[in-house]
């Protein structure tokens, strides 16, 4: 789509930016979720997972256009924060 003017390129960005939120907190309920099927902390961490993730994330970057190495830094990111907050979920759900 292109923009008239410089006002509809930000309401675009904000829908988008409301997008993206909802679907990082869906993809937290899962995250979530997951520990409840790991044995131990290097499951949660899943090193080998975290890279087929990045990889895939990658492809799919270059299939839509997008910036493959921005998208891999912003999935490192976020996919360490998931990590910290499912070990978070893991070990409370231990200590019961």
């Amino acid at each position: 789509m292109q923009c008239k003017n410089l006002e509809e390129v930000r309401e675009n960005i904000d829908r988008i930016d409301d997008e993206i939120i909802q679907l990082i907190a869906e993809r937290g309920t899962y995250v979530i979720q997951a520990s409840n099927f790991k044995k131990d902390e290097e499951g949660v961490k899943d090193t080998a997972r975290v890279e087929k993730v990045i990889q895939k994330v990658r492809a799919k970057a270059q299939e839509y256009g997008a910036n493959q190495d921005m998208v891999e830094a912003l999935y490192r990111e976020m996919i360490s924060r998931f990590v910290n907050m499912e070990m978070k979920e893991f070990q409370e759900k231990k200590e019961d």
